[in-house]
């Protein structure tokens, strides 16, 4: 039996950090680092981080919304980067690491407001939350050598300092939705 996937697409800074959250996760099948939200057919990343293409880095996640829902993967989204920042996190500064969710469909879209809504009056940042949310037009896959970038190169000083600490307070705040070891 073939479980019906969806798609979502989030930018919160460096892709590499989006998609390491991310990727381990019940439900997600596949996920993949990208652009989207600028006006430049095709970029690349060296484009991507000049600025000059309007793109995000953001990741497309391909999940199960019988394991996973969206209203999961947005919780999940809120609490693992800062959504407060505008066109920042961390040292990472630009509108290619804005906050950014871009809708696939109505039914995300109103999702997505409710959810960034609700996250604002909830308390969990103590700034308003700028995190965009818009129709996703294009979705350009990244090069080779950012897929699964985290998992590849863990060891690495920027995967350390930045990612390890995103991934470590996913293990810890959502342990109960994390694949099996064997399983990633």
């Amino acid at each position: 039996m073939t479980q019906k996937l969806e798609t979502a697409t989030f930018g919160g800074g460096c892709f590499w950090c989006v998609e390491a959250v991310f990727q381990d996760l019940k439900g997600v099948h596949r996920t993949v680092s990208g652009y989207a939200g600028g006006s430049a057919p095709n970029p690349t990343y060296e484009q991507v981080c000049a600025g000059t293409t309007g793109h995000a880095e953001v990741v497309q996640i391909a999940f199960a919304p019988e394991t996973i829902s969206y209203e999961d993967l947005l919780d999940i989204f809120w609490r693992t980067h800062d959504p407060t920042t505008l066109n920042r996190q961390g040292a990472d500064v630009g509108t290619q690491y804005r906050s950014v969710i871009f809708y696939h469909n109505e039914t995300q879209k109103a999702l997505s407001e409710r959810s960034r809504a609700e996250t604002d009056a909830s308390g969990l940042w103590p700034d308003p939350i700028v995190t965009e949310i818009a129709a996703l037009q294009a979705f350009y896959p990244a090069e080779d050598d950012h897929q699964n970038y985290y998992r590849l190169n863990a060891d690495q000083p920027y995967c350390q300092v930045v990612i390890a600490p995103k991934v470590r307070k996913l293990k810890t705040s959502f342990h109960d939705k994390l694949k099996e070891a064997g399983a990633r």
